[in-house]
């Protein structure tokens, strides 16, 4: 595995209460302080952090007029229906 090319060092001010979980949790896992803050980030991006980055794609798409009138998929998606026989999967 390669190893990720890190930043220049940041300066963080954090609760002493969540400081103290972070270094007992580095102390258990024999893990550094940094680990444990990154790998919480890590947690955060993915989930989070990534619905913040898809909301904001999405303010962009609308505002680029990237858009569909809901009156035009409702008609888009009725028309599809006519034409496509529901299909049942039941185990009768």
């Amino acid at each position: 595995m390669t190893k990720s090319v890190l930043s220049d060092p940041i300066a963080l001010r954090i609760p002493e209460d969540i400081l103290k979980d972070i270094e007992t949790i580095a102390k258990a896992s024999e893990r550094s302080r940094s680990w444990v803050i990154v790998r919480a980030l890590k947690y955060y991006l993915m989930q989070e952090g990534n619905d913040i980055l898809q909301i904001m794609a999405a303010q962009a798409e609308v505002e680029a007029g990237d858009v569909i009138d809901m009156d035009d998929l409702l008609a888009e998606l009725e028309a599809d229906s006519e034409q496509q026989p529901i299909r049942r999967h039941d185990a009768a």
